[in-house]
């Protein structure tokens, strides 16, 4: 069989190619894909005016609101601080305004707002836990571990087994009844007593007046002891081992120092007529 001669020119022939018919055919359909984008934008808009209208229109009123983590403070008062969010549309409206009237309840320390379909908000309370009962200016008053007033103490909180803590007030001219680092000095006293719950229980009264040193008195015993400003509970605790032999050798204690670890000094009480006793 004889080979097949190939043309001698391999050049495909392009001039004879027009592709005029192919613009043609994109301007045919570029007025078409206009009118869909020109739709589909116009749908967008519509979508958007209509879920507008329909949050303003209150299809979704807040209907229920459920509160937890209450306990000194009644879902009552909750309710009350929140009654105008009722019938508020559940979509648009501002949570953050109505936390903010919660945080100024004395009672509230935090709070959290959340949306839940169709119709409720749900309220998350976390309360102000009082560490004591302050003394102040001839009051007295719950106070939290930051010295932050909750409460004016009254006969509705004689469940509440707490220390009496003197020595708070802020200096004249401030605007808060308690000093934030006396207020946080009795925090820490406290808090580390509370860590024995059978020692927590004999404290009666604390005193912050001296930054440098906590003077506490406990249930049943007059004597006033100075614990420092670290080591209040190993401090005290070694008081109460020792309590009954120093009672048995002094009979009246007016204070003891526990600040120095390897020493105790003890303070008898002033005989009535004596003007003082002597360290």
């Amino acid at each position: 069989m004889s080979p097949v001669a190939a043309p001698a020119d391999r050049r495909f022939r392009r001039v004879h190619v027009k592709p005029a018919h192919r613009q043609r055919g994109w301007r045919r359909f570029g007025p078409m894909a206009a009118g869909v984008g020109v739709a589909v934008v116009a749908l967008g808009i519509v979508a958007v005016k209509g879920s507008t209208a329909i949050a303003h229109a209150r299809v979704l009123p807040i209907s229920h609101i459920v509160v937890r983590g209450n306990e000194r403070l009644s879902k009552g008062e909750v309710l009350a601080v929140l009654g105008g969010l009722r019938g508020q549309s559940l979509v648009w409206t501002d949570l953050g305004v109505w936390r903010r009237l919660l945080l100024a309840s004395p009672w509230v320390r935090d709070a959290a707002l959340r949306r839940s379909l169709p119709s409720t908000v749900e309220v998350l309370i976390s309360e102000r836990q009082p560490v004591g009962i302050g003394r102040l200016k001839g009051d007295m008053y719950l106070i939290d571990d930051t010295g932050a007033v909750i409460d004016q103490y009254g006969p509705q909180y004689a469940d509440l087994d707490l220390p009496i803590v003197d020595g708070l007030e802020a200096d004249a001219g401030g605007g808060s009844l308690t000093d934030p680092a006396r207020a946080e000095f009795a925090a820490r006293v406290i808090a580390s007593i509370r860590a024995r719950a059978d020692v927590a229980r004999r404290l009666s009264q604390l005193d912050v007046s001296d930054l440098h040193d906590a003077a506490v008195i406990l249930n049943g015993d007059p004597a006033v002891l100075h614990l420092g400003d670290d080591r209040f509970l190993q401090r005290l605790q070694s008081y109460l081992d020792l309590s009954a032999t120093l009672h048995d050798q002094v009979a009246n204690i007016d204070y003891v120092d526990l600040r120095f670890d390897d020493r105790i000094y003890v303070r008898p009480a002033a005989k009535p007529g004596t003007g003082g006793g002597k360290r």
